[in-house]
């Protein structure tokens, strides 16, 4: 099965207008951070969204996440691709969507530099509900530890300006976390960050 993009983006694109320009207060990163926890555990809480299996269902209150830190929503240069790259993303299947390399987000963690890229989906770009989703599947150290070893995912919108705010807080698993029976994007190796992101939802396992 593969994973529902409108499913797994619907609680992220009701926060786009209040967590992607301009910088942010801390107080307004934790309410951020409440109401997207809240989106997203009330759509795993039910049967007709949720990737969870059925045992793992019956036994569901809440996803576990790290505490929200707030070092970890930074606003981040973001350069455009002057000419789109498009290729097929690999995913834990033999499906290959088609993705553009829409731009990079370059960034400080802990005094060093780091830079992901973003994505466009030409599935969703075509549609007016995602015409302006951007996509970030990343790899880090936690990975397979503190957190999911396939990676995690961060969704955004695309920004009126030379910056993009990338808030690791809101950082999810693709739905193989939880169940064998989703096909999911697996993130490019140049979206590996050679730190801990110690942020957003944890290994469920």
């Amino acid at each position: 099965m593969i994973q529902s993009a409108t499913t797994a983006i619907a609680w992220t694109l009701l926060l786009f207008p209040t967590i992607c320009f301009g910088q942010l207060s801390n107080s307004e990163i934790l309410e951020s951070n409440k109401k997207f926890r809240d989106e997203i555990n009330h759509d795993y809480a039910d049967s007709t969204k949720s990737p969870l299996t059925k045992e793992d269902f019956s036994k569901f209150s809440e996803l576990p996440f790290f505490p929200v830190d707030t070092n970890f929503c930074l606003e981040a240069k973001f350069k455009r691709s002057k000419r789109k790259k498009s290729f097929k993303m690999k995913t834990t299947t033999d499906r290959r969507p088609i993705y553009d390399v829409y731009g990079t987000a370059t960034f400080l963690l802990d005094g060093k530099e780091y830079a992901l890229n973003i994505y466009q989906s030409h599935q969703l770009r075509d549609t007016e509900e995602f015409k302006d989703y951007l996509f970030v599947p990343y790899k880090d150290l936690s990975n397979g530890d503190e957190s999911y070893g396939g990676g995690r995912f961060i969704d955004l919108s695309i920004p009126e300006g030379n910056t993009i705010i990338i808030d690791f807080n809101q950082s999810y698993n693709p739905y193989c976390a939880y169940s064998t029976r989703y096909s999911c994007p697996v993130p490019p190796k140049e979206n590996f960050l050679n730190i801990k992101v110690l942020a957003g939802v944890k290994n469920p396992h």
